[in-house]
């Protein structure tokens, strides 16, 4: 099985665990919501791991880590302290999308000057 395809399996089943993760905080399932985070969390981080070699995989892997960190302090802060927490998962979620922003208007015009990968 070839790197790309072993990434993509890997990426599927993420999808999946987020699916259940979301599932579970819509139902209110706080147990289940809470045990989602860890696995959905690891896989995010080992994509990111293993894709950083390549610049555009590397930004947006950062990105949706961030979004899944915000994501999860999101709904602990709505399980456990009345949505107190919505202010700290804005803090991930702008970073997330710092991260898309520098990889677009500044590392790839400047890769692309310099003829280097994206």
């Amino acid at each position: 099985m070839t790197f790309l395809k072993k990434i993509r399996k890997t990426e599927n089943l993420h999808i999946v665990m987020w699916l259940l993760k979301d599932t579970c905080w819509v139902m209110d399932w706080r147990e289940a919501g809470l045990f989602m985070i860890i696995p959905t969390l690891t896989v995010a981080i080992i994509i990111t791991w293993r894709m950083r070699a390549n610049k555009a995989e590397l930004f947006h892997n950062l990105a949706v880590c961030n979004w899944i960190t915000a994501n999860c302090i999101w709904m602990i802060g709505e399980f456990f302290y009345d949505d107190t927490l919505r202010p700290y998962a804005r803090i991930f979620f702008a970073l997330g999308i710092l991260m898309v922003i520098y990889y677009y208007l500044i590392h790839l015009p400047r890769a692309k000057n310099k003829s280097l990968p994206a």
